[in-house]
């Protein structure tokens, strides 16, 4: 790792990673981090369990899912899917960290990440991952049969995904595949195969809605990226990265319509997504493109954003159940 980062200074890294003041190194932590043993500290952090908005992120899907195909009463799958985000979150983060090692070295806010730092090894790490897994096993087994092969449908994507800026300038395109597998995974759990034209929508929303915040989010690192050679839909939208947000924002809006009105067809049930779509409206004109705070806040107020659209999927579900 010590090499990865002499290879960053020779290259001319160090200096681009030091020019970007405004951006939030991934070492922070707060809270109950700061009392725990500097080994278990570097685990937590390693799976991002300083940072809770990425499981949040990953578990709104498997609610919308779960919720519009009628589970209004599943609580104990709620708990479980939240339960399995934080677990295959953090293992994800993990699995990302080994791969993106050395790349991670030359970027201001992820060059004191454990693996990238050299306080985790690659081994311990590996080790970590399967510990994480094991708890998603946990959750996996809590699923009908068909949920569980479409839950395990999404390895492969997990698989791939870290390399995918290394030969895309969309990386964030794979990403939204990966991130929101969720939905599936809870529409199945209620309704098997059945009634698959909703779940269409609802998952190319997702995916639209996993795009437009990871290209915010990208927004932290484009002179970095730039510099490393790896691609971003922040790099490739250019100067229109505002217009591409909003165009996103807007197509995920558009394909959850469409599944609000196959479930119910009732020019009502549509205004339940308003909250939502004001939301989004906020988050792409406040936009400070080149404010990295400005995308970090946006970015995580999705969070919030999700918890919109789980009441708007609940209050359907009930409806279009009754």
């Amino acid at each position: 790792m010590v090499r990865a980062l002499a290879d960053c200074k020779r290259q001319g890294y160090a200096s681009g990673m030091s020019s970007a003041p405004d951006i939030v190194p991934d070492s922070q932590y707060r809270g109950v981090l700061t009392v725990l043993p500097p080994f278990l500290r570097d685990l937590a952090l390693l799976a991002r369990f300083d940072r809770p908005i990425g499981w949040w992120l990953l578990f709104w899907p498997c609610a919308w899912g779960l919720f519009l195909a009628g589970g209004i009463g599943r609580w104990d799958m709620i708990l479980w899917f939240l339960a399995g985000s934080i677990a295959m979150r953090g293992a994800g983060c993990v699995y990302n960290d080994i791969v993106d090692a050395d790349l991670d070295a030359c970027v201001a806010r992820t060059a004191a990440r454990p693996i990238a730092s050299g306080a985790i090894s690659k081994k311990v790490a590996w080790v970590w991952l399967l510990a994480l897994c094991s708890v998603g096993l946990v959750v996996l087994l809590q699923l009908r049969s068909e949920a569980q092969l479409v839950a395990l449908g999404s390895i492969a994507l997990v698989a791939a995904y870290p390399f995918m800026k290394r030969i895309t300038g969309w990386p964030q395109a794979w990403l939204g595949l990966v991130f929101t597998w969720g939905a599936p995974v809870g529409w199945i759990e209620v309704n098997g195969f059945e009634r698959l034209a909703p779940l269409g929508l609802l998952y190319a929303g997702c995916w639209a809605w996993c795009m437009a915040y990871d290209t915010i989010y990208a927004l932290q690192d484009r002179e970095d990226d730039a510099m490393v050679g790896i691609g971003s839909s922040a790099l490739s939208f250019g100067a229109h990265v505002r217009a591409g947000v909003i165009g996103l924002y807007g197509m995920a809006l558009a394909c959850w319509v469409g599944a609000v009105w196959l479930m119910r067809p009732d020019p009502l049930a549509l205004f339940a997504l308003l909250p939502v779509g004001v939301h989004f409206a906020w988050q792409a004109f406040t936009l400070e493109t080149a404010d990295g705070a400005s995308a970090l806040a946006r970015f995580r107020s999705n969070r919030f954003a999700g918890a919109l659209m789980a009441a708007a999927c609940f209050v359907i579900g009930a409806a279009a159940h009754a």
